[in-house]
């Protein structure tokens, strides 16, 4: 079942979910398994009929692992209100703590037509298949994705731009700067 707050956003406004520069929680899942983990590196690559995303995916993570043999992943942005969460999934390897999804109380559901597992609580959400390109995954642990699917709270995303300014505040995007410090989305400046 999807969240209360789950509404579609065009594919070629999908860009501008992630186009702040925020934290994201990377999600996939195979075989039975599912994993979530945090990423600092991700970012757009191309908007517009076929959006396109980037992300980095460690070579010993078990997303990673879920990623390549899916072919498919999300892209979430975590709140103010998933800071620790966030913190716990990025630090914790499921290779290490099995249960690190339990531990940091994630849950996770998927959208009509997906099986990508997507994060309740985030505010944006981006269902993407894996363009396969080995070069850059084994020698820059980078990773493309197609964006098949978008979605975002409208509390505090509609008509194709963020409302940060008249949303609560535990509703406002992460950017993780060093050791588990993060900052929190401002307000907006008209230019």
């Amino acid at each position: 079942m999807t969240p209360q707050h789950f509404t579609p956003v065009a594919l070629d406004k999908s860009y501008r979910l992630m186009n702040h520069g925020p934290t994201v929680l990377v999600s996939a899942q195979h075989g039975g398994t599912t994993n979530v983990m945090a990423a600092a590196w991700a970012c757009v690559l191309d908007y517009g009929q076929t959006p396109k995303v980037t992300v980095v995916l460690d070579k010993p993570t078990r997303t990673r692992e879920l990623v390549e043999r899916s072919g498919y992943f999300a892209l979430q942005l975590p709140t103010k209100a998933m800071a620790t969460l966030t913190f716990g999934v990025g630090t914790d390897s499921a290779k290490d703590v099995p249960d690190k999804l339990a531990k940091y109380g994630v849950k996770t559901f998927t959208a009509s037509g997906s099986d990508v597992p997507l994060v309740e609580g985030s505010v944006g959400w981006l269902a993407c298949r894996l363009v396969p390109e080995s070069h850059n995954q084994q020698t820059y642990d980078l990773f493309i994705g197609e964006v098949i699917g978008a979605w975002a709270d409208e509390r505090v995303f509609s008509d194709g731009r963020w409302h940060f300014d008249d949303a609560p505040d535990e509703l406002r995007t992460i950017h993780h700067v060093a050791g588990g410090q993060f900052l929190v989305t401002g307000g907006t400046v008209q230019g």
